[in-house]
């Protein structure tokens, strides 16, 4: 169930599980049903307000209320419009016997718990005036049916005002609002319902999307006679006086599995400084074109710690153009400011929101639909980087990663994050799917490190996650 639909595609799925004999009403009352019981289960009795929009949103909302009252809960529903008379919501609406209340923040002031039923995931304009004000005055405990209202379920943008949930209780499928911010910062815990729906329908509306787990890539597994150019040469470009970047790059491809690692040296006093570090690592000074005259050396880092200058753009051409799996960070991407197609024909791109600013133009609130642009214009699968990376792939498919915990926002974690990402490249995995496993990989390193985390101890600690996933 890794899957995440867009509220247009789970609109898809609603009408193909009812054209398949699946009535709209039953839907709709097992999602009421789903969200009643998830409060029952974490609230105790209060007076409960269930405030109900005017379509199918609104109509769960009045099942819950249904229910709650039924097991003995105090409710009252405030509507901010009817439903429309012959719909689903309409019906349900005509089932609810208790009291009605104002659409007021004189109601909201006196519930100890809402449920906030007004607007869905498929928002259609921003929340403002009446809803808005109401929203915003719950000082209770919020439970969200589907999303909190304002949320937009396809980008996780606030359209107009959103409230702050305690709860979300969803349906089916994840919604990308749902992982990506700020709209996952105002679900509060999510509950993902089973309301009946077959997962048959999925075939017909072909998701684009995923949250990203082992279960989208299979991570290398040396055999018995694998040996150290089996696994793969990564290149990792330094830059003078800068030389930590490259060597974090260093150690994090080695840990996610290159047999052999080359730090490619400016000069003589920058080599003399790596030839310091790590033993296992060779350092040449012998150029780029040296190396990539070598085809056994398969992947190559060009960025972190470079400058954004010509130089570095042109040694980035340089690689690509050889035929090399590029990862490009760092200054690679600062040296493509306002031209992207500097960058085709590179494996990744990791750009923070900054740098992708600098090279693609500001992502807006549609960040995976600039994602999306970003990876269709370079032919680079384009890993957007952040609490909720967004992986796309030139051919359309995103994934949203969502294990990264804070203690990542760190200098240095997205070297790392490159470092990982070269080293499963140079094993043999596809772009897409070593973006996709780095990222996952780099999250469940730094869960497993905790608060106090540094860059630095990301690599020694992937060899306890790579272990425990090679298991599984």
């Amino acid at each position: 169930m890794d899957e995440l639909l867009t509220p247009e595609e789970m609109t898809r799925a609603d009408a193909a599980a009812i054209a398949g004999g699946i009535p709209g009403l039953t839907l709709m009352e097992a999602a009421g049903r789903a969200v009643a019981r998830a409060v029952m289960r974490r609230f105790r009795p209060v007076r409960t307000l269930v405030l109900a929009g005017p379509g199918n949103n609104g109509g769960d909302g009045y099942v819950v209320a249904r229910l709650l009252e039924q097991a003995g809960w105090p409710v009252v529903v405030a509507a901010l419009a009817p439903p429309r008379p012959g719909t689903d919501a309409a019906a349900v609406a005509a089932r609810w016997r208790g009291p009605m209340a104002d659409f007021s923040t004189a109601s909201v002031a006196r519930a100890g718990l809402v449920i906030d039923a007004v607007f869905g995931a498929g928002l259609s304009k921003p929340v403002d005036g009446l809803a808005a004000e109401v929203l915003g005055a719950v000082t209770a405990p919020v439970v969200a049916v589907d999303v909190p209202s304002g949320v937009d379920g396809a980008t996780g943008a606030v359209r107009g005002f959103a409230p702050q949930a305690a709860l979300t209780v969803t349906f089916f499928r994840l919604k990308p609002g749902h992982l990506l911010y700020p709209g996952r910062g105002l679900c509060g815990e999510v509950v993902l319902a089973d309301i009946g729906l077959p997962a048959g329908v999925l075939a017909a509306i072909a998701p684009r999307a995923w949250r990203n787990g082992p279960g989208l890539w299979r991570l290398p597994r040396p055999g018995a006679d694998s040996h150290k150019y089996a696994r793969g040469h990564v290149a990792v470009v330094a830059g003078a006086g800068m030389t930590g970047a490259a060597r974090l790059v260093a150690g994090a491809a080695r840990r996610a599995g290159a047999g052999l690692l080359t730090l490619l040296a400016p000069d003589a006093a920058t080599a003399s400084v790596l030839r310091a570090g790590d033993p296992g690592v060779m350092v040449s000074e012998a150029g780029a074109e040296s190396l990539l005259a070598d085809a056994r050396i398969g992947s190559w880092v060009v960025g972190p710690g470079l400058p954004p200058d010509a130089a570095t753009r042109a040694l980035l051409r340089q690689a690509i153009a050889a035929g090399r799996r590029v990862v490009a960070d760092a200054g690679a991407l600062r040296a493509a400011t306002g031209d992207p197609d500097a960058l085709a024909g590179a494996a990744v791109l990791t750009p923070h929101a900054g740098e992708f600013s600098a090279v693609f133009g500001p992502p807006g609130d549609d960040r995976p639909a600039a994602a999306r642009a970003a990876a269709a214009r370079t032919g680079a699968v384009v890993v957007l980087k952040g609490a909720d990376s967004i992986i796309a792939a030139p051919d359309g498919r995103i994934v949203i990663n969502a294990n990264a915990p804070p203690w990542l926002a760190t200098g240095g974690t997205g070297d790392v994050l490159a470092g990982i990402a070269a080293g499963l490249l140079a094993q043999g995995m596809a772009p897409f799917e070593a973006a996709c496993a780095a990222c996952f990989l780099h999250g469940e390193a730094a869960h497993r490190i905790g608060p106090g985390l540094v860059a630095e101890d990301i690599a020694d600690h992937l060899k306890h996650v790579l272990a425990a996933r090679l298991r599984s």
